[in-house]
């Protein structure tokens, strides 16, 4: 396998989503002079592969070591956190919607952080992650 299309997360580095996007900087936007934001569209973007490390690449098989801390880390506490956030911001953010997905999460049954993070690397089907 050409080393140009293999990558790692480092999940013991990931810590809440700041530091999520801090790893997908160092893995991703090596070489480039400006860093991705904290966004989950961003991220999408990064993935479809115009730029970064991606950028004419094909295949990416994505080994993920420590995926446990990393979906610990991006979980219930942090997706409540961040969704709380959001809900401040009501003129911009519907707030029906979050506070339907804090009430899942507090039931035990919401998507969090990680899930829509792995949802996001599912829609790029040249993306294959390895859980190490």
């Amino acid at each position: 396998m050409d080393e140009r299309k293999r990558l790692v997360i480092e999940g013991g580095r990931i810590t809440g989503i700041p530091s999520f996007y801090d790893e997908i900087n160092r893995v991703f936007m090596a070489g480039e002079n400006w860093k991705l934001g904290e966004s989950l569209d961003a991220l999408d973007d990064l993935l479809h592969g115009g730029y970064g490390t991606v950028q004419g690449i094909g295949a990416v098989t994505l080994v993920w070591r420590d995926m446990a801390a990393s979906r610990s880390a991006l979980g219930a506490e942090t997706t409540c956190r961040f969704l709380e956030e959001r809900q401040k911001l009501r003129p911009m953010f519907n707030g029906s919607p979050i506070a339907e997905q804090l009430v899942a999460l507090a039931a035990g049954r919401g998507t969090t952080y990680f899930d829509i993070v792995m949802d996001i690397f599912a829609a790029h089907p040249a993306f294959t992650i390895v859980p190490a």
